[in-house]
């Protein structure tokens, strides 16, 4: 597998406060594609009403550590919200993978969410069900009508850092103090 050359992919889009449309207010997504057709993404700081043991379970797949299955399900965007996406770090291949960047994937297939509850699943792994999707030129668009902040991915950010932090967290990251910025953006 070789990492995606795509101008976005593995990084961050950061919401900026003025961006008014409800499924992305305050997010921060991931984006894992992004060429010439659009840009697919995980949105990674906004919690489902499911747990992951709930998803198993309705999945049929039994079994995992209490901690696994009592965690929560991001809402990964309005696209799909039925498809499951497991992002994850390490190396191994499962069906359905897609290289993000470096030790970092997105996988839908059923297998991963066995091997992680048989204890054989990468390190790190965030569930989310949908995911967000732009056409092409859209997020371009986006970017230059000042909705979307970008920022470098990192792991602590989408594996340990709490939900609630994530959006100014990944602000901080190029220097963004939401508190100091003002809820609308202009051109100079």
């Amino acid at each position: 597998m070789s990492v995606p050359t795509t101008p976005l992919a593995n990084q961050l889009l950061i919401a900026l406060p003025s961006l008014a449309d409800t499924n992305f207010s305050r997010s921060v997504a991931l984006i894992c594609q992004h060429d010439e057709d659009g840009a697919m993404g995980i949105v990674v700081n906004r919690a489902s009403e499911y747990t992951l043991g709930e998803v198993l379970g309705q999945m049929g797949v039994e079994g995992g550590s209490d901690s696994l299955r009592a965690q929560p399900v991001l809402a990964g965007g309005p696209v799909h919200p039925e498809r499951g996406f497991v992002l994850h770090d390490g190396g191994l291949n499962w069906d359905s993978t897609m290289q993000i960047g470096e030790q970092l994937y997105l996988t839908t297939s059923r297998e991963i969410l066995e091997a992680m509850v048989l204890g054989e699943g990468p390190a790190n792994a965030t569930v989310a069900l949908g995911c967000a999707g732009w056409g092409s030129g859209q997020l371009e668009r986006e970017l230059a009508d000042n909705d979307w902040l970008t920022a470098p991915s990192d792991a602590e950010l989408l594996f340990s850092m709490p939900l609630d932090a994530r959006w100014q967290a990944a602000a901080g990251r190029i220097g963004v103090d939401f508190a100091h910025l003002a809820d609308y953006a202009g051109h100079a």
